[in-house]
């Protein structure tokens, strides 16, 4: 009878759910894996016209959107098992490889070009793109920078300049691919985080305005850049020439309606939107499963985002402003390339070469995103063992 009693103590304790004892946080965890195979799901869908073309085989793109999530999960995994400590203490050296990457990728013979642009370096399984490391390797210098500088940040005048300078250092590199797209990203994780110290007002307004007439001048100095912009203003002006991807992905969308097609249904797909595994997923996602599977893609990121969020706050209640920095510069950097893909195929923004977060066919945007995950879940687990020592402390 002891024996039992003792069990049925045992099993209790090991089932009650508490902050202490659940170490990870289940919400993000299935969020992301659900997220991975509705993507799975839409490129094995959108990929099928353009794997017979190249390659005789209709699953071609899915089997290795496969190979990529496993690898993606077993990357989540181990990153999982790294401290934050080594994180903050690898700022620098991220940075650095991050430049190096950046720079390896511009040098012929080892940079790949495809479509103009210089952004990847070939490897065993995939095309390593150095973009997505370096917004990873950003948000985390910045992360640091702002907890060692935190007090001189918030008080000082255009002390906003030096990190603003760290960035501008990555996005001359990602511009002489070119890559817009990614050096935005770049701004907007270094000017989300800027806000959540609380910087002074002022230097927004002047960061601001800096980088909106940095963009102008980008822009008019571009003629391809030029095209884009006047194909986004009536890409039914000219559907054949710099408005083809957007007049193609507009009509996707209106067939789709609210309630699709059904998945395979899609006709856009079918060689007349270009990249439409890649960068206009959405727009078949739209096609075949209407307005309410768009929603519920929407949603679903948006509950990851909020959590990302929730943990950095939780990280700056706990007095841990590296973690709490880095899971805030994640969720900036998630939303808006979420947000920028999906305005990009709704034709609300002009288009721009970026993945939707988890769902786009791409090994580096993957695994890099499954990376942060990794990040959120190791903030989530050791806020909860220090909310879980705090309790102890005061119980005793």
């Amino acid at each position: 009878m002891e024996f039992w009693a003792k069990l049925k103590t045992t099993w209790q304790q090991t089932t009650t759910i508490t902050p202490a004892s659940l170490l990870y946080d289940r919400a993000l965890l299935w969020l992301y894996l659900v997220l991975l195979l509705i993507g799975l799901l839409a490129v094995s869908s959108a990929s099928i016209p353009v794997g017979t073309r190249l390659h005789g085989d209709p699953f071609y793109f899915a089997k290795r959107d496969v190979i990529y999530i496993f690898l993606s999960c077993v990357t989540c995994y181990f990153t999982l098992q790294i401290s934050m400590d080594k994180w903050e203490k690898w700022h620098v050296r991220l940075f650095g490889i991050a430049l190096v990457l950046l720079f390896l990728v511009m040098i012929p013979g080892i940079g790949r070009e495809v479509n103009g642009a210089r952004r990847w370096i070939p490897m065993v399984l995939f095309n390593f793109q150095p973009a997505e490391f370096a917004k990873l390797a950003l948000t985390c210098f910045l992360a640091s920078y702002f907890t060692r500088r935190y007090d001189e940040v918030r008080s000082r005048k255009l002390s906003a300049v030096k990190p603003f300078l760290v960035m501008g250092l990555l996005g001359c590199f990602l511009l002489m691919q070119p890559d817009l797209g990614s050096t935005v990203v770049l701004f907007v994780i270094t000017f989300g985080l800027l806000f959540i110290i609380g910087a002074k007002f002022g230097q927004f307004l002047l960061l601001f305005g800096f980088a909106a007439l940095m963009f102008v001048w980008l822009v008019l100095s571009s003629a391809y850049r030029l095209k884009r912009i006047t194909g986004f203003m009536d890409p039914f002006k000219d559907p054949y020439g710099t408005g083809f991807q957007l007049s193609n992905s507009l009509m996707a969308f209106g067939r789709g309606g609210f309630f699709g097609e059904g998945l395979g249904n899609s006709v856009l797909k079918l060689e007349y939107l270009p990249e439409a595994h890649t960068d206009f997923v959405m727009a078949i996602v739209g096609e075949e499963f209407g307005f309410f599977g768009i929603l519920v893609i929407i949603i679903l990121l948006g509950l990851l985002v909020f959590r990302a969020m929730k943990i950095g706050r939780e990280s700056l209640i706990l007095e841990q402003r590296f973690k709490g920095f880095l899971a805030f510069g994640i969720s900036f950097w998630i939303f808006f390339q979420g947000f920028v893909n999906l305005g990009m195929a709704l034709g609300m923004l002009p288009t721009k070469g970026l993945t939707f977060p988890l769902i786009s066919y791409g090994g580096s945007s993957i695994i890099i995103m499954s990376v942060t995950v990794g990040i959120l879940l190791r903030i989530d687990h050791e806020n909860r063992l220090m909310r879980g020592g705090q309790a102890r402390l005061r119980d005793d």
